[in-house]
């Protein structure tokens, strides 16, 4: 495995319109690589953040006329850094939805690896926040992982974060770093976002890599920022706070085999069954 090198994570606001918010990436992204980022993580849809559900299908486009992923193609041969874009919307032929779909690319701006968004962020919030994500967007169907010079990377995007058994399965596939772009709501980033980004390092022994969109978009929508490095011991390492910049960190890929061989959990997968696990509920409750 290749030795230490450093991540970005970086933290926009995106507007409705896809021009300013690449307008506003851009020098972002040159800034962490001038302070020395191997890996640039974006967060999930990175140049557009759309309330009104038409309007998204009107302003996506398909993967290959996208302005921000031929943008962030040009930058990577630009700075020589990797890039990991959090995820774009993509108009896809033969349907009326878009996918939600984070992509890797290597220095070259060669597109690596292609992940889209498998679990749907479907909710009702208190105070009236509801979004329905899968009005617009086609859930995927595959988990992916990337290879990269520093270890395998398992892609993932926002709500995936709270099904713990994909990550388990990205770990098991080979995985030691975890990408976890997201644009989570203030209201659920506030009670949640910081101990499930632990939970999943610490759950695979694996670092965890969050870039999250932040700040107040179109028609009020309010994201949690708070970008987070995590080691595979489940320290964070960096947190973007809630302004719009990056953070960085040194990445050590051997910190997860250490982890690993510290609380081996991902060899004792055991099977059950769901009427033995009831059977014992039922006598230690004294039935």
């Amino acid at each position: 495995m290749a030795g230490t090198f450093k991540v970005a994570c970086i933290q926009n606001c995106a507007e409705r319109d896809m021009a300013p918010s690449i307008a506003a990436l851009e020098p972002l992204i040159r800034a962490a690589a001038g302070a020395g980022a191997d890996l640039i993580q974006l967060p999930e849809m990175a140049t557009m953040i759309e309330p009104r559900n038409p309007l998204v299908l009107e302003k996506a486009v398909p993967e290959a006329a996208d302005p921000g992923l031929a943008a962030f193609r040009r930058l990577a041969r630009e700075t020589g850094a990797w890039i990991l874009v959090g995820s774009l919307l993509f108009k896809e032929p033969g349907g009326p939805r878009v996918v939600n779909r984070s992509l890797l690319l290597d220095r070259t701006g060669a597109i690596v690896a292609r992940y889209d968004k498998i679990h749907l962020f479907d909710v009702d919030l208190p105070g009236g926040e509801a979004y329905r994500e899968s009005a617009t967007v086609r859930a995927g169907g595959e988990a992916v992982v990337a290879p990269t010079p520093w270890g395998l990377i398992g892609l993932s995007v926002c709500y995936d974060l709270r099904f713990a058994y994909l990550y388990r399965a990205l770990a098991q596939a080979g995985a030691v770093f975890l990408s976890i772009p997201a644009a989570f709501t203030y209201t659920t980033g506030k009670a949640h976002w910081h101990v499930l980004a632990r939970a999943r390092a610490i759950e695979t022994g694996s670092y965890v890599f969050a870039a999250n969109q932040c700040g107040v978009h179109a028609e009020d929508r309010r994201t949690f920022g708070h970008s987070l490095i995590v080691d595979p011991w489940g320290e964070v390492l960096a947190d973007g706070g809630e302004s719009v910049g990056y953070v960085m960190a040194e990445i050590d890929p051997a910190k997860s085999a250490e982890a690993r061989a510290r609380i081996p959990a991902l060899k004792h997968d055991r099977a059950f069954g769901e009427s033995g696990a009831a059977t014992t509920m039922r006598a230690a409750a004294g039935e």
